[in-house]
């Protein structure tokens, strides 16, 4: 039996000529903002992709399909669809047979990317080991994922709510390389530097290329995590960030916010306190992430 996708003719075919497509997760868009202003930064990084000279394939659960590639239309539904159900790697097959629309973590949709063939994956930033994990034992599938499907993901780092230091150690466990790209520390999604310093280093997309086409060569399972910095321009300092973050989250264990509910809670209250700074910094990261993978992609079909 084969996987129930629905690939867009213009992602097929680019696909099958071995030319660069990028695949986009759609959690951002379900639950990162309210429509339309989330189809707009949807169709925002789509272009971004575009100008970069790859093929975007936004990836989302409609009518019982993994859909790879959204139509304009598509777009619209999956934007206004309010009860979307956020989907991982423990829930994928349930939201296939449920006939909901599904939007995709970045667990899921490295899973639907590999389906499709898709060998690049831009985000905003990943999961992780969440703050205080040593007694709930909250760790996003993404990082396990990371460790398991063949992808080579472009985020700005785990998201900052989260234990950076202990994310890293999992992902390590998990034999994941984390490459900092054109710096030696690991970046902290709305800040350019975490005060961590970075596994591995690259400087430019070819070089990651190679290393996810050797990846293959040597059979290793498992794809690559490219901390990418948010520009310069757009980011948060770490100074001024870091306080908002340890107030959200004080927050959110007074009121018992747990699980899959604690990353949108924490990102709404950053969001208000912040006064909208952190959106819009989360947008312009998405968009650096998305033009580099596009980089990335270009270079991997180049050389295979």
């Amino acid at each position: 039996m084969t996987a129930p996708l629905t690939i867009h003719p213009e992602v097929a075919e680019t696909l099958a000529a071995n030319r660069p497509v990028v695949a986009l997760e759609s959690t951002i868009i379900t639950h990162g903002m309210p429509f339309p202003q989330n189809v707009e930064m949807a169709r925002s990084v789509e272009d971004a992709i575009r100008e970069r000279g790859a093929i975007p394939a936004t990836i989302a659960i409609l009518d019982g399909r993994i859909h790879v590639g959204l139509t304009a239309a598509e777009l619209d539904r999956l934007g206004q669809s309010p009860d979307a159900m956020k989907l991982s790697r423990a829930d994928l097959a349930v939201g296939l047979t449920s006939g909901r629309v599904g939007a995709t973590t970045v667990a899921a949709t490295m899973i639907c990317a590999k389906l499709a063939g898709i060998a690049v994956f831009a985000t905003g930033g990943i999961g992780g080991v969440h703050r205080g994990a040593e007694t709930t034992f909250d760790i996003s599938a993404d990082l396990p994922e990371l460790g398991a499907t063949a992808v080579t993901v472009v985020a700005a780092g785990a998201k900052a709510i989260l234990d950076i230091p202990k994310t890293l150690e999992v992902l390590e466990t998990n034999g994941v390389p984390v490459i900092a790209f054109g710096q030696d520390e690991i970046p902290a999604f709305w800040s350019r530097d975490s005060g961590i310093k970075a596994p591995l280093r690259m400087d430019t997309a070819a070089q990651i290329a190679e290393a996810h086409l050797m990846r293959t060569r040597l059979g290793l399972p498992g794809g690559q995590l490219v901390a990418n910095p948010i520009p310069q321009d757009h980011e948060i300092p770490r100074s001024e960030i870091d306080p908002v973050i340890e107030a959200a989250v004080k927050e959110a264990e007074q009121q018992g916010i747990a699980a899959k509910e604690v990353t949108p809670f924490l990102l709404d209250r950053i969001f208000k306190m912040t006064e909208g700074r952190s959106l819009d910094s989360n947008i312009q990261l998405v968009l650096n992430n998305a033009r580099l993978a596009a980089d990335i992609a270009k270079e991997i079909s180049v050389r295979s």
